[in-house]
């Protein structure tokens, strides 16, 4: 009788692997499908009025809410391959779907009224700020050690927060998800650029779950957090499926439902692992994007000059001449090499 071993089922790193494959299987498997269906329920883009006139004429009707996709990419395999009763996993697709609740109903109401505009900014920030508040306090409260934030480049040293932690990590979690948001402008920018920012992530907290590897980095060993490997790993491969389809010229696009709630997670990711702070770094287009956003708004509430011909900064580069493939190449190139360069401080101590 064939005696079958499954005991490979408890290593990490085999159901990663297989977490990535499955991901990635299914978001091409079905999303020829999935997107007859969006343009069969005739669910396409509305483009905004003032953007670059190329996105009016090539853009339009292209299906949207492709985020649907990618959230069920990745629901799939985190059922199938990871240990569902884990706290940080619970908490990771709670905050992946409830963000992606807020996306929808952005998404819907843009198409409902065919309007650029969607949910109102306070309102949705301020749903946004409830889930991560809530996200954010019962993390702290189920782990106060949360509240130590690494300083990157320093050895054994922590900024200890305490419950200032609640606002510190609420921030992160509402800033990540929106600086995503404002990124998803051009044909595979943003999903291109979630994927080397969440693959970074994986590493890190794929280290902080084994108990050789954190003290050997000398990093904080944070236990049970192997299952957020396993997220991640879904993340990432559901995203290259996505972008299969999304990358220039895009067939679908993602939409609120699939920026604002992959940021969102995003962020949770970064918390968790305790690498808040090389969110900066390894998310650094994302930074830009939103703090161009900011820049342009306030400098025209300030002084009625605007700094860019456009924001975000994408559409400014756009509007000079840069080709849309191009300023999408690019930017995935400079959030590699920073990436990269985030995870080198796993050994990198100056001080």
């Amino acid at each position: 009788m064939l005696n079958f071993n499954i005991n490979f089922l408890k290593y990490i790193t085999f159901r990663a692997s297989y977490a990535i494959i499955l991901s990635l299987i299914l978001s091409i498997a079905f999303g020829k499908t999935f997107i007859k269906m969006l343009k069969k329920m005739k669910i396409g883009q509305v483009v905004r009025e003032d953007g670059p006139k190329s996105h009016i004429s090539e853009k339009k009707d292209v299906p949207t809410m492709g985020g649907i996709l990618i959230l069920f990419s990745v629901a799939i395999p985190v059922l199938l391959l990871a240990r569902l009763y884990n706290f940080y996993l619970y908490m990771g697709m709670f905050t992946l779907f409830g963000f992606g609740l807020i996306g929808f109903l952005d998404d819907f109401l843009k198409l409902k009224r065919l309007s650029s505009k969607g949910l109102r900014g306070k309102y949705k920030f301020a749903v946004q700020s409830v889930i991560a508040v809530f996200v954010s306090t019962v993390l702290y409260v189920h782990d106060e050690s949360l509240g130590s934030v690494i300083i990157p480049f320093v050895k054994d040293y922590y900024l200890n927060l305490g419950p200032y932690f609640i606002l510190f990590a609420s921030f992160i979690i509402v800033g990540a998800s929106n600086a995503v948001n404002l990124t998803d402008g051009l044909d595979g920018l943003a999903i291109g650029i979630f994927a080397i920012s969440i693959g970074g992530y994986l590493v890190f907290a794929y280290a902080a779950s084994n108990y050789k590897f954190a003290g050997y980095l000398s990093i904080p060993y944070i236990k049970n957090i192997g299952e957020v490997v396993i997220l991640c790993a879904a993340l990432f491969g559901a995203s290259i499926g996505f972008l299969w389809f999304n990358s220039f010229p895009a067939s679908v696009f993602m939409g609120d439902v699939g920026s604002i709630s992959l940021g969102a997670v995003l962020g949770y990711v970064a918390i968790v692992s305790k690498q808040e702070i090389l969110l900066v770094i390894i998310g650094f287009t994302f930074v830009i994007e939103a703090l161009s956003v900011i820049f342009q708004v306030g400098s025209y509430k300030l002084r009625k000059k605007r700094i860019f011909k456009m924001a975000p900064i994408h559409h400014h580069f756009e509007i000079e001449g840069v080709p849309e493939s191009k300023i999408v190449i690019r930017l995935w190139i400079i959030s590699l090499i920073l990436t990269i360069f985030a995870l080198s401080t796993l050994k990198l101590r100056i001080f």
